[in-house]
């Protein structure tokens, strides 16, 4: 993970970040060389497709999704 002293971050404050915006990767920012700040981007939620995809269609169901589970939980009281 790539660091920067404060007073770079400073004077390219707005590079850096269209950088870490453009790559995604997080950045360290460091005080006297010691670590004081971690600047990352945000992550975009994924959607459903994105999330399960992969196992769409695959899924078998032994039993109707909608049985009350109940007898279950009274087992853990």
């Amino acid at each position: 993970m790539p660091s920067i002293s404060k007073s770079k971050l400073k004077a390219n404050m707005l590079s850096i970040f269209r950088h870490i915006e453009n790559t995604g990767e997080e950045m360290i920012v460091t005080d006297h060389n010691r670590p004081v700040l971690r600047i990352q981007p945000i992550a975009q939620k994924k959607t459903v497709e994105e999330v399960f995809g992969t196992i769409q269609g695959k899924v078998i169901y032994r039993e109707d999704i909608n049985t009350p589970t109940a007898d279950e939980w009274k087992d853990l009281s």
